[in-house]
């Protein structure tokens, strides 16, 4: 338990935090990848150039900062940290390494005002975290070693089909090498995968796009100009060829409950809505399915919704929003999510669950029209591709 001390201390700080805890981080990260490069292959350089992973770390720490007195006020937070981690095989021997970079981020950064006591209390708070969560992960290593077809760390698994989706987004479906059985995941869950690409190894997630089985993982990616791993997939990984995968994990599944689902999916944030699609259906749910795309050519599963439309056609409410499209694209709306779509597509249920994902300025939108609409944050549930931010 933290001394009332460390709390105060903490909390003292918040002030600190506000002003410049981007900067904080930033440095932290600068620090610790020049000075540690073993660490390196776990964290996407993509997002530490645009600034996204600096922005989320100093998030999390202000929000830590604020609630150091009532943690449970951190609601989700927590277990979307773990499972990332999880997902890139984060282990204790990392945790050191994170402390004693914050530590000295703090003292650069701060200068005189670091003092003794600030540190001393910000070492405490930080090992209390790290504690929780070292044995929050603990427990899902253990959990995935023990089900049947898991496994833990790395697993060989073969790309033995690769599928083009749309002019972005292809599928690639691995076996794996051993031949066994795989863990059943959860629809919306995502996986880790270890490749090297120009001899750097690289760790990334995910989204599993299709319905569990045991004998195999899809996902789909989108191809990114500055993604180093996506245009590995894309252009170097053909059928034939073997990477790691790290077990499943992630937050974002079906909720129970017998009332209608609305799946909200923008770009490729298609890709985990698919298999909770077919969940909720199989549970015998009505379920709206609404997909933004910039125009038909980026647009991708269409023939895959097809076929669950015609399979379940009293169930399933699916419509397509193009930002550019032509006459012939038969899309049901133009241009991007607002209020009169929604109050106009959603049902009027008040069991309805939302689930929404996608770039982030769609997903701020999203969640705030779908409190105006009457969907309670409560029943309105989202992950983000890469690092957590907030959606205030």
């Amino acid at each position: 338990m933290l001394s009332a001390t460390t709390r105060d201390i903490v909390t003292q700080t918040v002030p600190v935090l506000e002003a410049g805890g981007e900067a904080l981080t930033r440095h932290f990260y600068n620090y610790m990848l020049s000075h540690y490069p073993e660490v390196r292959p776990l964290f996407n350089q993509a997002n530490q150039a645009s600034g996204t992973q600096p922005r989320a770390l100093a998030s999390a720490i202000l929000n830590y900062a604020k609630h150091i007195n009532r943690l449970e006020a951190l609601g989700p937070l927590v277990g979307q940290i773990v499972s990332k981690h999880v997902s890139l095989q984060i282990l204790p021997e990392h945790y050191p390494i994170v402390g004693t970079c914050l530590l000295q981020a703090i003292r650069d950064v701060l200068g005189e005002a670091a003092t003794d006591d600030i540190i001393n209390a910000w070492a405490e708070a930080y090992q209390f975290l790290a504690d929780l969560l070292i044995g929050a992960e603990e427990k899902v290593y253990a959990d995935n070693a023990s089900a049947d077809g898991g496994w833990r760390g790395a697993r060989a698994f073969r790309l033995v089909r690769k599928q083009v989706e749309s002019d972005e987004i292809t599928s690639f479906y691995f076996e794996p090498v051993d031949g066994n059985p795989i863990l059943a995941h959860q629809p919306g869950q995502y996986i880790g995968l270890q490749v090297w690409v120009d001899g750097t190894e690289q760790r990334r997630n995910y989204s599993l796009s299709a319905a569990p089985n045991s004998h195999y993982y899809r996902i789909s990616v989108k191809r990114e100009a500055e993604g180093a791993v996506s245009r590995y997939l894309h252009d170097q990984l053909s059928p034939g060829q073997t990477i790691n995968l790290f077990p499943p994990t992630g937050e974002l599944v079906l909720q129970p409950g017998t009332g209608p689902v609305a799946l909200l999916s923008a770009g490729v944030g298609i890709t985990p809505t698919l298999p909770i699609l077919q969940q909720a259906l199989s549970a015998g749910r009505d379920v709206v399915f609404i997909h933004y795309a910039r125009h038909r050519g980026v647009e991708a599963f269409r023939d895959e919704l097809d076929q669950l439309q015609s399979k379940y056609p009293a169930q399933l409410q699916r419509y397509r929003v193009l930002e550019q499209h032509e006459e012939e694209d038969q899309a049901d709306d133009t241009g991007r999510i607002y209020m009169e779509q929604l109050q106009r597509w959603l049902p009027d249920h008040e069991g309805l669950q939302a689930y929404f994902i996608g770039p982030a300025p769609f997903m701020k939108v999203a969640r705030q029209l779908l409190k105006e609409t009457g969907v309670s944050e409560d029943r309105q549930f989202y992950e983000f591709f890469g690092p957590a931010q907030a959606l205030n």
